[in-house]
């Protein structure tokens, strides 16, 4: 008999509180301490960025601190979202050997076509997932995904929309125009759904967990058990806030550079977007890359690959830019969902070009 999954609610938290439990969770999964994992979290008002993100080009912050909504960085890739308590968050931690797949964009098919199945099974809809990483239904999101490998640990988190006001949700976002016209929206809320409208009403957040956990469950194979949080994961968590995670400069580490004299340039495309900032110097010999920063939605794994990939491209003569980032794909070997190393390439190289 397989090895149950436990499965842990921490009920509603502060943003950052989450996402250090989240970080805490991870850790001791990859240490052999904490069992194979299902998650469920409820965050105060939180608007977040994905890890990759550039915090001032996502977020309307002066709404959010006009609003007394929190500020969040995720440990995940992706875009920025808003949370708060009419939201269901649901992660899982497990090895990938419990569940052996080539990449992770089939452990995202596998994990997101067993959740829509979960939801429409509960609720008598028709959630599907739509690649490269959302759960919706009639071509409306009902739900966002994402994670990464750390080693043979699997992270993997979800939002289900219970109840939600989608213009309130999108005013404490900066939607990207190129993300609207992908889409062919007038309006970025009418993006989004919510269970509530989709079955009259607002569904109790119990049955909501029920239904997730029923469908992975069903289409992962899995035995599930129902437990407490571990006074381990609390202190582990509890450590990671202090640390990292709840600070200012966590939140606030990736942000589109305010000195003058970096050029710029972004790609939008099936993985997300990618934005290259790169401060080249000349002098009296041939121009070199100064300094990098890549920020997008975009998910990578392992989630340092974008500082390996800023750190290689630093002293790179200008001309050498792009067989460089060729180079390092091709050394790193890393795990994309979507994204492509020409994608990468092309921001970095049309920046260059600019100057």
């Amino acid at each position: 008999m397989a090895v149950p999954f436990r499965v842990i609610d921490t009920g509603v938290r502060e943003g950052r509180a989450n996402i250090a439990f989240d970080a805490g969770l991870i850790e001791l999964h990859a240490a052999g301490l904490i069992p194979d994992t299902i998650r469920f979290l409820r965050f105060q008002p939180t608007a977040l960025v994905g890890r990759h993100q550039a915090i001032t080009r996502e977020l309307n912050l002066a709404q959010c601190r006009a609003d007394d909504v929190g500020l969040a960085r995720r440990i995940t890739g992706g875009g920025a979202i808003y949370f708060d308590e009419g939201m269901l968050g649901w992660e899982l931690v497990f090895s990938r050997r419990r569940l052996v797949l080539p990449a992770l964009a089939d452990y995202t098919r596998a994990i997101c076509e067993s959740a829509a199945e979960g939801l429409s099974r509960g609720f008598g809809i028709d959630a599907r997932f739509r690649p490269r990483n959302d759960i919706e239904v009639g071509g409306r999101k009902l739900s966002g995904t994402g994670g990464f490998f750390e080693g043979d640990t699997l992270f993997f988190q979800g939002t289900v929309l219970i109840d939600a006001d989608p213009a309130r949700v999108m005013s404490y976002l900066n939607v990207p125009r190129a993300k609207t016209e992908r889409h062919a929206l007038d309006r970025p809320e009418s993006r989004i759904t919510t269970l509530k409208v989709l079955t009259g009403a607002s569904p109790d957040p119990d049955l909501v967990k029920q239904a997730i956990a029923d469908g992975l469950a069903r289409g992962l194979g899995l035995t599930l058990a129902t437990e407490q949080p571990s006074a381990a994961e609390e202190e582990r968590a509890a450590l990671v806030y202090k640390d990292e995670v709840g600070g200012d400069d966590f939140v606030f580490d990736i942000d589109a550079p305010r000195e003058p004299g970096y050029l710029e340039a972004s790609l939008t495309g099936a993985g997300g977007t990618v934005t290259a900032f790169i401060a080249v110097e000349s002098g009296q010999g041939t121009p070199r890359i100064a300094h990098a920063l890549i920020t997008g939605d975009f998910f990578v794994t392992p989630p340092r690959l974008v500082l390996d990939l800023e750190a290689a491209l630093r002293g790179t003569p200008v001309d050498a830019a792009g067989a460089s980032v060729d180079a390092f794909f091709a050394a790193a070997r890393p795990d994309l969902l979507s994204i492509r190393p020409e994608d990468f390439r092309a921001a970095i190289e049309t920046a260059l070009s600019r100057i």
